[in-house]
């Protein structure tokens, strides 16, 4: 069983890589964490999370998860596979606590380099589309690593953590996640032709059309799939996104 949390498809492509090795069901993190579905786990059964790194931690939306999914055993062996555009700082040691607060042990964590998805700061924009297609392509390379070792069972923390990544997992994380992780600043531009495309997208059903406006709820992960799957670029969060590209992971690479 693998349950996965993506808003632009880097995730979902790994998590699918990880379901057709092992013949596993595949389950979206904000579909469980809604369900109230008890998860019938075999004795033997893997079970996997997959998930972006947001702000160097797992997004708020998979630690939800993790501190209500209901199983009806104990796991035998709990791992993850992160996603990062550069460094995931403490994301494993931060996932692995939410882990064993239910009393379980996360035996291994991977991450894996994907091409960057977050606009939402000066500065900080989509990759260049050379420099994506090279982060995809050794993707590949590193999914065809993890997972013959997820198969072995071997227990490993194999996360590129990046320079200083206490400071920045617990300092600026706790920080960037009080002050600046709010969805207020969406909005809809000029270009919005009201297609509905980032309600339908919308992972946590955070968005509703107004008179023929997207409208942002509270219930946000910052996950930007309503920004990077606008078909009209109209999505805005504040000035911040304004000349900044969008992606998606295409599935035909």
């Amino acid at each position: 069983m693998i349950f996965y949390f993506s808003g632009t498809g880097n995730s979902r492509w790994v998590a699918k890589q990880l379901a057709e090795a092992f013949s596993e069901e595949l389950v979206p993190v904000a579909d469980a964490c809604v369900s109230g579905r008890m998860f019938s786990i075999g004795p033997d059964e893997k079970v996997g999370f997959v998930f972006p790194v947001y702000s160097w931690g797992p997004p708020s939306v998979v630690l939800k998860l993790l501190a209500s999914v209901a199983f009806s055993r104990v796991p035998s062996y709990l791992y993850f596979v992160c996603t990062c555009g550069d460094d995931t700082g403490k994301t494993a040691e931060i996932f692995c606590k939410a882990v064993r607060r239910r009393g379980w042990e996360c035996r291994a964590g991977f991450s894996v380099f994907m091409p960057n998805t977050y606009v939402c700061l000066p500065a900080f924009d989509i990759d260049w589309s050379d420099v994506a297609e090279a982060k995809c392509s050794q993707a590949v390379d590193r999914m065809a690593e993890i997972i013959p070792l997820i198969q072995r069972r071997v227990r490993r923390m194999d996360c590129f953590a990046g320079k200083f990544p206490a400071i920045k997992s617990y300092v600026i994380r706790p920080l960037f996640n009080r002050f600046w992780a709010s969805p207020k600043r969406f909005h809809a531009e000029d270009a919005c032709i009201s297609c509905g495309k980032c309600v339908q997208v919308c992972l946590l059903h955070n968005i509703r059309l107004l008179d023929g406006k997207p409208v942002w709820g509270e219930n946000c992960t910052m996950c930007l799939a309503c920004y990077h799957h606008c078909p009209k670029h109209a999505v805005a969060y504040g000035k911040y996104t304004r000349g900044k590209g969008q992606y998606t992971f295409r599935e035909d690479r």
